[in-house]
């Protein structure tokens, strides 16, 4: 789910890789105090390709415009968990799309992860790789980092023990009240909680983002990203104490948030290709919810649905 909830942020907000990686700004060449505004002006593009063969697939990749060739290209790549074979796979993937990106000749891998201390495999093999080219944010420091960035703080509530995060996201949002940043970084907030705390009801969710009702049920992340068909659903379900609602909840929520991305990048769909959507499984509607980030389009949805 996480690999989901970092291609929204950054969807929604490339410029904020600046905030990441401020040396950034400086490589552009451009003047200002503000990341966010200076990384509007670098002209980053963000998607999530997969690179084909074995269809290895980047969790991000962002992209300098053709008139800034010495900004590096920035491979995302977020880690929560610890994985032996972590480190040759980012080897290898990072291979593979450089051997595609004939064009590129500067880039860097960013690793987003709780800490390095996990145990992402031996680096002996792949040493001069993660010497020279991964750029690491480790989010666990960020928690108790009042000089952190503002995203980075709140990327670091993914990581932090349950008991701290309604107050973290209680400073952080009065730290940001009144800010250009304050809606943007509140739809985040709201999105981690989602993410993290799924099945919870919608006054814990509330409790644990320290947002009212209202501001939660308006946020982008709620309404767009994870349907409110599936907290409706399973907090119906918890309430009467029925599996059938939960299941049903969560369905409905993984329906909503397909049909609003596939409008996104294929345009209007039609009543046939919405009906066969709506038939799918719960398991194959996540396949689609997948999928769907490399339809660019309504060809590649109609050939997705004849094969399924």
């Amino acid at each position: 789910m996480s690999d989901k909830l970092f291609y929204w942020v950054f969807q929604s907000h490339p410029d904020w890789i600046l905030e990441l990686q401020p040396d950034l700004v400086a490589a552009a060449g451009l003047a200002g105090d503000a990341a966010g505004a200076a990384g509007s002006a670098a002209g980053y593009r963000f998607s999530a390709p997969v690179l084909k063969e074995r269809e290895y697939r980047l969790d991000g990749l962002f992209l300098p415009p053709p008139q800034r060739p010495q900004l590096p290209a920035v491979i995302l790549e977020a880690q929560m968990a610890a994985d032996p074979g972590f480190l040759r796979r980012l080897y290898a993937e990072s291979g593979r799309w450089l051997q595609q990106a004939s064009t590129i000749d500067h880039w860097r891998v960013v690793v987003i992860c709780p800490n390095r201390r996990l145990n992402f495999g031996s680096p002996q093999a792949v040493a001069e790789f993660v010497r020279e080219r991964v750029h690491w944010i480790e989010l666990e420091p960020a928690a108790t980092d009042p000089t952190a960035p503002p995203l980075l703080r709140a990327l670091a509530l993914l990581v932090q023990p349950e008991e701290q995060v309604p107050a973290s996201s209680a400073a952080l949002r009065q730290q940001l009240a009144g800010t250009d940043q304050s809606g943007a970084l509140d739809d985040v907030i709201a999105a981690i909680v989602i993410t993290r705390f799924n099945g919870r009801s919608l006054e814990e969710l509330c409790a644990m983002g320290g947002i009212t009702l209202e501001d939660f049920s308006q946020s982008v992340a709620y309404r767009e990203i994870f349907g409110q068909g599936r907290q409706e659903g399973k907090q119906e379900g918890r309430q009467e104490g029925r599996l059938e609602g939960r299941l049903e909840g969560r369905q409905e929520g993984e329906l909503e948030m397909a049909l609003r991305l596939l409008r996104r990048r294929c345009g209007a769909i039609s009543a046939e290709q919405e009906a066969g959507i709506r038939a799918l499984s719960l398991e194959r509607l996540e396949a689609l919810a997948e999928a769907l980030l490399d339809f660019n389009s309504p060809a590649d949805l109609a050939a997705w649905l004849a094969a399924a």
